[in-house]
């Protein structure tokens, strides 16, 4: 007998350009996602982010945990380019990795530059309309 539906965190277990932004979410690896996501080494996960403000620490955890297997960060903040709070910037400089914050088609663009040249890259990139 079936346990019924059962849902589990979104996550694609490898590592993709993103073929496409916009209304509301993302397109990579012909599958589609709806909302923000992180685009680490070890995949892509959804990222449960509607807004960059207010981002808090808890929100860059599953970032912060795999830190040492990137050494770039690229957030896209939605529409338009937000400062990364100092604290958090902080955080991720102990870590040794560097943050470059930009809108979010920015980021896109600069992300799938950098996985072609097969850079230690990863992404927290907001979903826009």
């Amino acid at each position: 007998m079936s346990a019924g539906l059962q849902m589990r965190a979104a996550h694609f277990p490898g590592r993709a350009p993103i073929d496409a932004y916009g209304n509301g979410g993302f397109r990579f690896a012909d599958m589609s996602h709806r909302g923000s996501i992180l685009c680490l080494p070890s995949g892509i996960h959804g990222w449960d982010v509607a807004a960059f403000e207010p981002v808090t620490e808890s929100d860059y955890a599953k970032l912060l945990a795999e830190a040492g297997t990137f050494d770039i960060l690229l957030i896209g903040t939605g529409k338009t380019l937000i400062p990364l709070p100092a604290a958090l910037r902080k955080r991720f400089r102990e870590a040794g990795v560097a943050v470059e914050m930009m809108a979010t088609g920015a980021a896109v663009r600069t992300y799938n530059v950098l996985l072609a040249e097969s850079r230690s890259v990863a992404a927290a990139l907001v979903a826009v309309d």
